[in-house]
């Protein structure tokens, strides 16, 4: 009989992924652990592993896993994974890139039209039952720029062009996607800032996205542009931004994730008006969990037949 693969499902909830281990058929072939979060492999667990999900791993842990060959990151984002002194040169590291495509997009549109209309106003008028009447502003014939075409921006296009706007953005490899009417080069980003009504920010946490947006390329910008951040915290400079909105240099700002989070009570960000603070509501999902397990048994079955895996992480790139 052939020797079962060891795998580790380091998270809280790991129901939904036991299930769907046992409904892709490969339950037969595994023997899974599961672990919350907040306790450590015991050193047999260690030992055996070859296959580990999680959110990601203290320095110290993977080098003490002598049969981990594959390491599947619960999120997108794999910073605290790249970031660990000791990440195993050889281990195969694959993302949860994609998982978010049904609800990013929803929720960036619902952004737009956040700061386009006058509902918030409206709601806070209501209180005092103030009649005030505003006229609410199109989406239809804007510019959406958006920085780091990707897997999000896809379904951000399509439903940005069926509300009648024009989407351009940068991609590190430059290549068509659908409803872009110009996918430019991360060179030409000063193009995309010059010409955007609303700037999305999509971009990966790296070296070279680290404070990206600083006050040089938001002078860039129209004074009425709007900037939304669903991607990483790391990309702007704080300072630089809350700066550019109190001196009108840009209209405002829709952000959504931070360096930390929680935002400390006494950022910035939470006064300054015209910068408006979700907590980081973007990505997640009522059922993320079945969406996640979806990728990660696929890449499970591909791992236990030698296949290739998707969503593996360019450590050059970075993400």
């Amino acid at each position: 009989m052939t020797a079962r693969t060891h795998v580790l499902l380091w998270a809280d909830s790991t129901a939904t992924y036991v299930e769907a281990i046992k409904d892709a058929g490969l339950a037969g072939r595994v023997v899974v652990d599961t672990l919350p979060r907040k306790e450590k492999p015991t050193a047999e667990q260690m030992a055996r592993t070859e296959a580990l999900m999680s959110y990601g791993a203290p320095p110290g842990l993977l080098p003490a896993m002598p049969k981990l060959r594959w390491a599947q990151s619960m999120t997108a984002g794999v910073e605290g994974w790249m970031a660990l002194p000791d990440l195993p040169e050889n281990l195969l590291l694959t993302c949860a890139r994609g998982t978010h495509e049904e609800s990013m997009p929803e929720n960036i549109l619902g952004a737009l039209f956040y700061v386009a209309k006058p509902y918030a106003a409206a709601a806070e008028n209501q209180k005092q039952a103030k009649w005030v009447h505003s006229v609410a502003q199109p989406l239809t014939g804007k510019t959406l720029g958006i920085l780091g075409l990707g897997a999000i921006s896809k379904g951000v296009a399509r439903l940005a062009v069926a509300l009648g706007m024009r989407v351009i953005g940068t991609k590190r490899r430059p290549e068509p996607v659908a409803n872009v009417a110009e996918v430019l080069a991360p060179e030409r980003t000063p193009e995309v800032l010059a010409r955007a009504d609303f700037l999305l920010l999509l971009l990966p946490a790296t070296a070279e996205t680290d404070n990206f947006i600083n006050t040089e390329r938001l002078a860039m910008m129209k004074s009425t542009a709007w900037l939304l951040n669903f991607g990483r915290g790391h990309v702007i400079k704080d300072d630089d931004l809350v700066a550019a909105i109190q001196g009108h240099r840009i209209a405002g700002a829709v952000l959504d994730v931070f360096r930390q989070e929680p935002l400390p009570a006494d950022h910035p960000f939470w006064t300054t008006p015209g910068i408006i603070v979700l907590p980081h509501i973007g990505g997640p999902h009522p059922q993320r969990d079945r969406i996640v397990a979806r990728l990660f048994v696929e890449n499970l079955g591909r791992f236990l037949d030698g296949k290739p895996l998707q969503e593996v992480v360019d450590r050059k790139a970075g993400y």
